[in-house]
């Protein structure tokens, strides 16, 4: 049984309201420090799901290096975690174990796992959801551990309508985490996020197969270094306040708000998956009834907790208050607190990347120069070298501090999705803080 790491909480905000004013912003820091332990924790399990629908051999390269990236998988798998390798095409099916259920990784399951991979082969379609529909079953009766899919794909999911997508999603939200790599340039960025974002996992573009074994190795590796299943951060708000948002601002931006589950009065839970030695953002903003000058109050209480079964109380990890001061000193007041503004920018940055790329998409091409040239300025003012590397292949940039950009002519459809996938990442210093 591994050990559980040591959770804290730390709350940056400006305190300090104008008189009359009710909207407080705070950014949650959630940090767990400690080891990685050497064995498994109990329960933990995985399940590797490789796209094997006939666009996978063209060329054959993509499924050659889907399969070494499979196997390097299963050699990083810890001694002891429960797993199974599933082969996704018009339908979903099992490559190992041959019966639908998890085996432990030993030497004798790894070797036939990896045997097993070499006999694939590629045809028929697309269909994510019965491939996450399957991994569903797989994990269903490991519920009270670490539950974790890798999902590799190099095309659309043309062979289930949306609304198949979204069932498939609705089911299996809160029940695994999924992390999704596109491989090639023939998938799309949205429908793959889509799926990302509902299973709590990260996206990205893999556009040479021959990065796949690194990828899958990493992606590996940080899930053996979870401890802890199924984390939530409980936000406590007093009455007649409404809790405006929670997102997740490092290591990327994700909306949780839609997320929340109720947890008591006044309270809600926002899944944030499993976790181990590792640290995360959140940014809340809470509306409250304005008070008198001189009056304080909490404005929210946070917890980050291991939510309990029917009738169980919840494990807490770590507690943090957010306050609220109504002040007549307008430089108290009005001085905005420069984690909130540095989060708030790389949320916009996300959201006008991802509204440039469509408008070129459609040929809007004075609103794809807009919002590239605000990208590139954002960018630069966050000190977010990977975005403003990866805008620098989609925009020529005349003017950084401005945002004074030109549209590239020829782009190649790899930098272009390189760059969505990209523009959720964030950077946690603010370049000019030093």
């Amino acid at each position: 049984m591994s050990e559980q790491p040591q959770f804290g909480i730390t709350v940056d905000q400006n305190k300090s309201l104008p008189e009359g004013a009710s909207e407080v912003h705070a950014i949650v820091s959630v940090e767990a420090a400690g080891a990685p332990a050497a064995a498994a924790p109990a329960g933990a399990a995985e399940v590797i799901i490789i796209d094997t629908s006939g666009s996978m051999s063209y060329p054959d390269s993509k499924l050659r290096a889907a399969i070494a990236a499979a196997q390097t998988a299963v050699d990083t798998l810890r001694d002891g975690v429960l797993f199974a390798v599933v082969s996704g095409s018009n339908t979903a099916s099992m490559v190992f174990p041959q019966t639908p259920r998890l085996v432990p990784a030993d030497a004798g399951s790894r070797h036939a796992a990896k045997a097993a991979l070499k006999a694939l082969k590629a045809a028929g379609g697309t269909a994510i959801g019965s491939w996450l529909r399957l991994a569903d079953e797989l994990f269903d009766p490991y519920q009270d551990g670490i539950r974790h899919a890798i999902l590799l794909t190099d095309g659309k999911n043309q062979h289930e309508t949306p609304e198949q997508l979204d069932a498939a999603l609705a089911r299996c939200s809160g029940r695994f985490v999924c992390d999704c790599r596109g491989v090639g340039t023939d998938w799309e960025v949205a429908e793959l996020r889509k799926v990302s974002s509902a299973l709590l996992g990260s996206v990205d573009i893999v556009a040479d197969p021959r990065d796949l074994v690194a990828d899958f190795q990493a992606m590996t590796e940080a899930a053996m270094g979870k401890a802890v299943a199924d984390v939530a951060l409980r936000v406590w708000t007093p009455q007649n306040a409404r809790l405006r948002f929670v997102k997740q601002v490092m290591p990327s931006v994700a909306d949780l708000t839609a997320r929340r589950a109720e947890a008591g009065p006044q309270a809600g839970d926002y899944p944030l998956g499993a976790w181990g030695a590792e640290s995360r953002d959140y940014h809340i903003c809470v509306e409250v009834p304005a008070q008198p000058v001189g009056q304080e109050l909490r404005a929210a209480w946070v917890k980050l907790v291991v939510p309990g079964g029917p009738g169980q109380e919840a494990q807490v990890l770590a507690t943090g208050n957010v306050l609220a001061r109504w002040t007549d000193d307008e430089a108290a007041a009005t001085k905005i607190n420069p984690r909130v503004a540095h989060y708030t920018g790389q949320a916009e940055l996300a959201d006008v990347i991802q509204q440039g790329l469509q408008a070129r998409k459609e040929g809007d091409l004075a609103t794809a120069t807009a919002r590239l040239g605000r990208a590139v300025q954002l960018a630069d003012e966050a000190g977010n070298d990977a975005i403003t590397a990866a805008l620098r292949k989609v925009v020529d940039v005349e003017d950084a501090a401005t945002g004074t950009v030109r549209l590239k002519r020829n782009v190649d459809k790899a930098d272009e999705m390189s760059l969505d996938t990209t523009s959720t990442k964030t950077v946690r210093t603010r370049k000019k803080e030093g």
